[in-house]
């Protein structure tokens, strides 16, 4: 359920954006679902289309959902296939860890100090 806050001081597009954001990597919508078509879903919020345009071509430059022409806008599988490399590399980093003997509490400062930046 999509939810805008009109008093709000995030912007509806970015507000919509962030919640199907947070629902396609919580996988509440599962790689291949169709979304509702922009003016379906304009009309459903009570937002312009242009709003709901925006929000679908971030979504669509982050590589969360695809358009496939007149069949409308599907979630992309490229959100599970980030999800993938996001394990592998931790995968590698953790090897990384052990073979220089640093502890797991430090491993993890260094990450949080990288997703920090």
């Amino acid at each position: 359920m999509i939810v805008i806050e009109s008093a709000s001081p995030v912007p509806p597009f970015e507000q919509l954006r962030a919640q199907l954001a947070r629902q396609i990597h919580d996988r509440t919508l599962a790689v291949g679902a169709r979304l509702p078509t922009i003016r379906r879903l304009a009309a459903d919020l009570g937002l312009a289309v242009n709003t709901v345009g925006r929000a679908y071509r971030e979504l669509e430059e982050a590589g969360l959902i695809e358009t496939r022409g007149s069949a409308g806008s599907f979630v992309s599988a490229a959100g599970e296939q980030g999800r993938e490399r996001a394990r592998h590399a931790a995968a590698e980093y953790a090897a990384v860890i052990a073979s220089i003997g640093l502890d797991t509490e430090e491993a993890v400062r260094i990450v949080r100090a990288a997703l920090a930046k």
